[in-house]
């Protein structure tokens, strides 16, 4: 994009030539003893994948964009720098996971949640952007389906007690048809679909060919002001939530969304119920999901949540202005996670020009406990530019990746979800187009397979890694401040 400050295909000359040098090759009495020692730790049903690592690892990637990109996309990612490293790695097949996908949503609005209807057969193309052939076309290895029901303001109903969702409301109702709706969708395609509790199991999925998939709450007035409901939705495969859409909700502030009125802050950020929800997804094992937040509350969340937050169909707002976009000094807080990038940040240097929010508050100088975080790219033209289509999209991830690092890059389209398409982008099956003109750009190929896989899988791994060390930790029983329903009493209820 003109004017970006984008890294330059002569700046990566080096790398992208080397990435694109064959393997060198090695002995076949090597290979065997590497087999040998791959094959005793791991289970009889993983040996069709060590062989499929053997020959990957001594075949050359096509020079083809495009080509490279498939077959990238095909791989497992590349761990270190060393090419046999991968043969001592898990056997993982890892294709694109999408971090946000509406498949649910479009079921509700056309087909009122019956998804035996005969003309929803997503085994061919249907309305909308996803179906089977078209994610198989896109090599699609997973996805978050999302359970969303509006704001009531956005569904026509007055805003429920300035936030609070303390009365009577039927979106808790509404989620749990839409989770249902999913795992219909999973269980009717069980052929195809999987439901993937943890990471591990959607890299199993993968490996068989399966495409795996968690659940994402996509708004915290979906919990009805209960901590009660985040467990609940956690049982039934939820692994992230969104803390607000357009309004905002019990846990924090919401950035709402373009063209509307800007929305008052309520809670500076995140509420003091949020940060107790936090902590509580954190116990869990459940993703904190940021898009859609105030930058404030973005801010909260890094630092506070101990498993990395993620930005579940976010994009820059250095390369397109709009409120639903992260800042500058977001992603630069999140490029500092690396030691050897912090301090060297010159916010007027970026597309905000140092006038963005945060660029006086030292926002890149804040730490970042958790270690980790990832953006992943939506699609929606009103969040990629006047000019939407497969470079604007990349200039999106380049900058993302300049500023934060590209292993903090990932993919979620907003497909189902949003009616207009970037051009070349327009279904699940164009996937490959992004990654090729990526590899146009010199993203290496270990850049690549994180994009399209690893750094949400790592993020996932982080999570479930927290949980555990919090095994320990009892459930959180905070009763939000706009409730008066719940109390404790001394005489019996009768």
């Amino acid at each position: 994009m003109k004017g970006l400050p984008l890294d330059s295909l002569e700046s990566q000359s080096s790398t992208h030539t080397r990435a694109h040098r064959p393997l060198r090759q090695f002995s076949f009495a090597a290979l065997i003893s590497l087999l040998l020692l791959r094959l005793s730790s791991v289970s009889f049903e993983d040996i069709a994948d060590v062989a499929r690592d053997v020959r990957w690892s001594v075949t050359p990637l096509p020079k083809d964009p495009h080509r490279r990109a498939l077959a990238l996309m095909d791989r497992a990612p590349v761990i270190g720098s060393s090419f046999l490293l991968p043969l001592l790695a898990d056997a993982d097949r890892h294709l694109l996971p999408d971090g946000h996908i509406d498949l649910p949503i479009l079921a509700r609005w056309y087909y009122a949640n019956e998804v035996e209807d005969p003309s929803f057969d997503l085994r061919k193309e249907v309305r909308g952007q996803v179906d089977i052939p078209r994610l198989k076309k896109g090599k699609v290895g997973g996805f978050f389906h999302s359970v969303y029901v509006p704001c009531p303001e956005d569904a026509g109903y007055p805003s429920q007690n300035e936030g609070n969702f303390t009365a009577a409301t039927w979106r808790v109702r509404d989620t749990l048809e839409q989770i249902d709706t999913a795992r219909l969708i999973i269980d009717k395609y069980a052929d195809t679909f999987e439901l993937s509790k943890t990471a591990r199991d959607w890299k199993k999925a993968m490996r068989r060919g399966k495409i795996g998939g968690m659940l994402g709450v996509e708004g915290g007035h979906q919990l009805g002001s209960s901590l009660s409901a985040i467990r609940a939705y956690y049982d039934l495969g939820v692994r992230y939530i969104t803390l607000t859409h357009s309004c905002h909700s019990p846990l924090a502030d919401s950035c709402g969304l373009p063209g509307r009125d800007p929305i008052k802050p309520r809670w500076d950020g995140l509420s003091p119920f949020g940060l107790t929800a936090i902590k509580e997804m954190n116990r869990l094992g459940m993703l904190v999901d940021i898009s859609h937040t105030h930058p404030k509350t973005a801010s909260d969340v890094l630092t506070h949540s101990l498993a990395p937050p993620i930005f579940s169909h976010s994009n820059a707002r250095g390369v397109f202005d709009v409120v639903r976009n992260v800042p500058d000094s977001i992603l630069r807080r999140i490029g500092s996670i690396d030691k050897s990038r912090r301090g060297t940040f010159n916010l007027s240097d970026d597309g905000e020009g140092g006038k963005g929010w945060g660029a006086d508050t030292g926002e890149v100088d804040k730490p970042i406990p958790s270690g980790d975080s990832i953006v992943m790219l939506n699609f929606s033209p009103g969040f990629v530019g006047a000019d939407a289509d497969v470079s604007a999209m990349a200039d999106h991830a380049d900058y993302i990746g300049r500023l934060a690092g590209r292993e903090h890059v990932g993919i979620g389209s907003d497909f189902d979800g949003i009616e207009a398409v970037p051009r070349g982008l327009e279904d699940v099956s164009k996937y490959p187009k992004l990654v090729a003109e990526l590899i146009k750009r010199g993203w290496s190929d270990s850049e690549i397979m994180g994009l399209t896989s690893g750094n949400l899988l790592r993020i996932l791994e982080k999570a479930e890694a927290v949980a555990r060390s919090q095994r320990h930790v009892k459930p959180y029983y905070e009763v939000f401040s706009g409730r008066t329903d719940l109390s404790k009493h001394d005489s019996p209820p009768y």
